[in-house]
């Protein structure tokens, strides 16, 4: 599409970060969808906030800097950093509405199922006493009551702190002043109420208790107006490109992230304006910077409301399936691998396989070797033990640890000390590149040879996560395969930065330096077939679709006649069913009670999908420019015809199939929820994993299970 105007191109593209609010209105939307248990859609509210908050830390920060710095250069949808800043703001500040509108709703709906948020005026006597008792014991204690004068300064608030400003004025003689009570980070934002006769759950915010005891943090005065706000700070981290000491360098950028350049301070809206004044003059923030909230401040946090004591109103509890052929193999990983290549698909099944897929291997005399990336993981890992119970037992074991891994840095410069400790060689990788890789690396010894067994994942190696992500996770002893992966370990551990050629993989296909070259080859090569009148087609899943030589190789793919479905999670720039560009492109959204993160890509390959003779692969990547250009990613081919299958007829299928939680994509850049049709069967995806076996673990009774029929493809006008 050389040649096009900026004008033209830019009528190609939605924005990023538009795209990105659309996805986070549809995790609302889930707040409001009846069919979910009432606590499940507190949590989607709860989530909703969350994800906007760490959008304002990181992308809508990046942009103001950029307005700052008077940078002018446009977007790939044409827009400039001011334009984008402004229509941020006004979408932002839609969704904030809603959000509050919706926490209205479900408030009422839980004072009805016995879970009540009351205010100070709805205590009764009783209830004051053991406050009184509670404050004194369990609040006061942890509180710093501060005064704001020119011998006081203004403190500071840490990223996401919330605090109250006071305007207190004396009992008798003095002068007014203004007192600071900032809220500990620790501390629970609701206090549970003793229960009454009705036995409805009570709580009170930690916000509305503490204006009840001015008179103990600030004894001598009364309060004669309050402000709640909350403070949201820049918390992207550049990382300087000379920095010799990469480990140093990073202690000290976490240190500076606490004090980021401010980009929001949530203040309730009944806050008296000489209040926000002064906030605004003593934090030193820009006047764009302060949002009045009618509602609470800090939905995030009403995920404290969700108990186990209400599971009634939850999801019904699901226990992941463990793989079948691994227990015909007496537990035995090795065997089971041996005999078969295996895909675990998480959540439905267990992510104990990969625990024990390690375990095995640090207890196995056998194993001589194990290489292991760490992106992100839990505190008190089980991954992380098994490593150093295998470098305790004498075994080489290399932990290729991303301390660049946002908002997880800190975590993961602790898990590589322990690591160094117990004598596992501890690498970092790039400076200037992740390594996003999912790869595990198990080197045994059989009889006079040595197999590798390896490990390649599209999610984290996360206990907790593994959840609630939808990932595959394929096992393989493929010897192509484990040397394809050593070639990766060495890859990033054997060099200063990346070289310009990508090692002499067999299979693999690596980022930074191939994967986007091969993708497009592969979307090339289904354009060919199209123009010469054979069948072609292309079906990918991806959290993010935003690189501009892909979608424009999908725009040139569809020109040509090839029928493309996405599923894309979150961000989509590309505009399907555009006349004379993108008619044979179909988009979907998945949000439900999973969190779709596999990365799949399908290409028919001279039959029509989904065919034995697709080229299928699984990628920790999303198209996106940085996983195909700043991140080292493995795009894995999938050709055990078991998995192969699993993959494409089953998982792909279900997910194309979906018409209970799925979103089409409209040309204007609006989504619309799919509803079944008058005779259509309704199919929900999450459901019909969580009721069907895969089919690679399957063992002896694959044959029992087949994947759903594919429904035709459809496109909503809205």
């Amino acid at each position: 599409m050389a040649g096009d105007s900026e004008q033209a191109a830019s009528a190609r593209f939605f924005n990023r970060e538009m795209s990105w609010l659309k996805f986070n209105a549809r995790v609302l939307e889930e707040a409001a969808n009846l069919a979910h248990p009432l606590l499940e859609r507190l949590r989607f509210l709860s989530i909703s906030a969350s994800n906007l908050d760490e959008f304002y830390m990181v992308r809508y920060a990046g942009l103001r800097e950029q307005v700052r710095a008077g940078v002018k250069t446009v977007s790939q949808d044409g827009l400039t950093p001011r334009e984008q800043v402004k229509l941020i703001e006004e979408a932002a500040g839609r969704l904030m509405k809603e959000q509050q509108k919706c926490y209205k709703q479900l408030r009422r709906a839980l004072a009805d199922e016995g879970i009540k948020v009351v205010t100070a005026d709805k205590l009764t006597k009783s209830d004051k006493a053991w406050l009184t008792d509670t404050f004194a014991e369990k609040v006061f204690p942890i509180l710093t009551p501060l005064a704001v004068d020119p011998a006081h300064p203004f403190p500071f608030l840490p990223n996401r702190g919330f605090a109250l400003a006071l305007d207190l004025q004396p009992v008798g003689a003095g002068e007014p002043m203004t007192g600071l009570v900032p809220l500990p980070a620790f501390a629970a934002r609701f206090i549970r109420l003793p229960d009454k006769s009705d036995g409805a759950a009570r709580y009170i915010p930690l916000e509305r208790v503490i204006p009840l005891y001015v008179d103990r943090l600030f004894p001598g005065y009364v309060e004669q107006g309050l402000c709640l706000f909350r403070i949201v700070r820049d918390s992207d981290i550049e990382i300087d490109d000379e920095a010799e000491d990469l480990i140093r360098e990073f202690e000290i950028l976490l240190r500076q992230r606490r004090r980021g350049r401010i980009v929001r301070i949530k203040v309730s809206a009944q806050t008296p304006e000489e209040l926000r004044e002064l906030i605004l003059r003593e934090m030193e923030s820009e006047p764009n910077d302060l949002v009045l909230t009618e509602g609470l401040i800090g939905l995030a946090q009403l995920s404290e409301l969700i108990t186990k004591e209400r599971s009634d109103l939850q999801f019904n509890a699901f226990e992941p399936r463990y793989p079948e052929r691994i227990r015909e193999h007496g537990g035995n990983c090795f065997a089971a691998i041996r005999q078969k290549d295996i895909l675990v698909h998480h959540p439905y099944e267990s992510f104990d396989v990969v625990i024990e897929f390690l375990r095995q291997a640090a207890l196995d005399p056998d194993v001589v070797a194990i290489k292991q990336t760490l992106y992100r993981t839990s505190a008190n890992s089980p991954i992380v033990s098994a490593l150093i119970e295998a470098a305790e037992a004498g075994k080489s074991v290399t932990a290729l640890v991303e301390i660049k891994a946002r908002f997880d840095e800190e975590a993961n410069l602790r898990l590589a000390r322990d690591l160094e400790r117990a004598g596992v060689q501890v690498v970092y990788g790039f400076i200037d590149y992740k390594t996003h890789a999912k790869v595990s690396l198990v080197v045994r010894r059989e009889g006079e040879e040595l197999t590798t067994y390896t490990h390649f994942g599209t999610g984290n190696y996360h206990p907790i996560t593994a959840r609630i992500y939808t990932d595959l996770a394929l096992f393989t002893s493929d010897p192509a395969m484990g040397r394809d992966a050593g070639r990766l370990f060495n890859y990033v551990t054997a060099y200063k930065e990346p070289p310009a050629h990508s090692p002499d993989m067999e299979k693999i296909i690596m980022s930074p330096v191939a994967m986007r070259e091969g993708l497009l080859a592969c979307i090339k090569a289904e354009t060919a077939n199209a123009r010469a009148g054979k069948p072609s087609g292309i079906w990918a899943k991806m959290n993010s679709l935003v690189d501009r030589e892909l979608i424009d190789a999908l725009y040139e793919a569809s020109r040509a006649g090839v029928p493309i479905r996405l599923v894309v999670r979150g961000i989509c720039c590309l505009r399907p069913g555009l006349k004379g560009l993108s008619e044979t492109i179909e988009v979907k959204s998945i949000v439900g009670r999973f969190l779709e993160h596999s990365r799949i890509v399908a290409f028919a390959n001279g039959k029509a999908l989904p065919s034995a003779e697709a080229k299928v692969f699984m990628s920790s990547a999303d198209w996106m420019p940085r996983n195909l250009q700043r991140r080292v990613e493995a795009l894995v081919p999938i050709e055990n015809p078991t998995v192969h299958r699993q993959v494409l007829n089953q998982i792909m299928v279900a997910n194309l199939n979906d018409n209970v939680q799925s979103w089409l994509l409209q040309a204007d850049g609006s989504y619309v929820r799919l509803t079944p049709e008058d005779g259509e069967a309704v199919f929900d995806a999450h459901q019909y994993f969580m009721q069907t076996d895969s089919l690679s673990g399957r063992g002896s009774a694959i044959e029992l299970n087949e994947p759903p029929r594919l429904a035709p493809k459809r496109r909503r006008d809205g």
